[in-house]
């Protein structure tokens, strides 16, 4: 088959390095693509938002499937151009993107078909909004309603804080994305990533992760798009990974399909783990950055004929097989990231880090200039390891870091935390 795969970070370099290893591949397209991949694709500088453009490269390339990586395009409705073309996509058709397009829609879905969630409100003016967030108090979070990266949600601490964030989001600090905002109940508990892939009518556990979203270590600064991540979340257990599955995915896929948009693609359900068990924080309608670097390592299927399965409509039965091992992967920024990330700065000794056992670099932000790769962007480059247990795979990325020679960048040191602190429990209880 020939592919091409959209997008140009760090996730779809992991894709790509999946994707690869398929026998069913013959030729690999990436659109953009970055520097990392281009060993494993012919990189196409496409505009993800020109549907036309990417429609004759597909006609041009005979390409057999178009794996949609970020959100924007899927949002924007590239699968339903693409399917109206004859060519198939992995991702859902924009009705059904709406699940991450906007979380005002999102939440409503949840009230529609009983899908555990916090309580929340809907708003389109600043007056009624603070007035919802004077009466419930803080902490209380308030999210802009279309797409923003990743920055659109503010945890409140305070009333007060919550009133400015209603003013940034109404003032357009977000753009369009908060036109409309969603007031919700801060929920306690430990948060996951839960990943299903889905072909419609059924859906299939992928895996689960937990990801590092403040910049500093300890959970401390800004939020980001994430520094880092972890695959398995020891939270899930095989009972509370069924629950997710009985709760939350699968009505979520017979929702859509009873609103008359089925969802074919991967659910990226983000969860909070509270003492009355999961309730979704949000729908996310791709795989996850940086989640998908630590779980594609752990993959022991043939990753484009899972991708193809559920573009056709057909997906397995059986589950899906990950290694038991433990990979972590840890995202080196820019210094300056998230606010103003310096761009420019040569960065030195990838081969010595890829060239580790265990170890995978992937490329998000970079550029190269002849033969020097540069920082170009804010977070830059993913080291991942896989190791018997966290303890092992935190020891292999660091080290591979290390190796790494780029005074221009930072990254947290923590990353793993939570389950080294359960990891340290259960050695004391042994």
């Amino acid at each position: 088959m020939n592919v091409l795969l959209l997008g140009s970070g760090g996730r779809e370099h992991a894709m790509a390095l999946a994707l690869a290893k398929s026998a069913r591949l013959k030729r690999l397209f990436a659109a953009p693509g970055n520097p990392g991949m281009a060993s494993l694709a012919r990189c196409a500088a496409l505009d993800l938002s020109d549907h036309g453009a990417i429609i004759g490269f597909c006609k041009a390339n005979a390409i057999d499937l178009v794996v949609v990586g970020p959100e924007a395009p899927l949002v924007a409705g590239i699968v339903d151009d693409l399917e109206a073309c004859g060519i198939k996509a992995f991702g859902p058709r924009m009705q059904a993107a709406r699940l991450e397009g906007s979380k005002a829609f999102a939440k409503e879905f949840c009230a529609r078909f009983a899908i555990p969630t916090a309580a929340f409100g809907r708003f389109d003016e600043a007056a009624p909004a603070k007035a919802y967030a004077r009466e419930k108090g803080a902490p209380i979070v308030v999210k802009a309603d279309g797409l923003a990266s990743g920055k659109g949600v503010i945890v409140a601490m305070s009333v007060a804080e919550a009133e400015s964030a209603i003013d940034v989001m109404f003032a357009g600090g977000f753009g369009a994305a908060g036109k409309t905002i969603v007031i919700e109940e801060f929920l306690a508990g430990e948060e996951v990533s839960f990943f299903a892939l889905c072909d419609g009518e059924r859906a299939l556990r992928f895996a689960s992760a937990q990801d590092h979203k403040r910049v500093g270590e300890g959970e401390s600064g800004p939020n980001t798009g994430g520094m880092g991540a972890y695959s398995p979340a020891p939270i899930m257990s095989e009972a509370m990974s069924a629950r997710v599955m009985r709760e939350i995915i699968d009505p979520t896929v017979k929702g859509m399909m009873a609103l008359g948009a089925p969802f074919k693609g991967v659910i990226f359900a983000g969860l909070m783990i509270g003492a009355d068990g999961p309730k979704l924080i949000e729908y996310n309608v791709r795989f996850g950055d940086p989640e998908t670097q630590a779980m594609l390592p752990r993959l022991e299927e043939d990753f484009l004929t899972l991708l193809l399965e559920c573009a056709e409509g057909r997906l397995r039965q059986d589950p899906i097989r990950l290694s038991r091992e433990t990979a972590l992967s840890v995202v080196l920024a820019a210094k300056g990231y998230p606010d103003a990330p310096e761009k420019g700065s040569e960065i030195k000794g990838l081969a010595r880090a890829e060239g580790m056992p265990f170890v995978t670099v992937t490329q998000a932000g970079t550029r190269l200039d002849g033969a020097r790769l540069i920082a170009d962007g804010g977070r830059v480059l993913n080291v991942t390891a896989l190791g018997a247990d966290v303890v092992e795979a935190q020891a292999r990325a660091y080290a591979a870091i290390d190796a790494i020679e780029w005074p221009g960048g930072f990254c947290r040191r923590d990353i793993g935390w939570r389950a080294l602190k359960l990891s340290r429990e259960g050695s004391r209880k042994d």
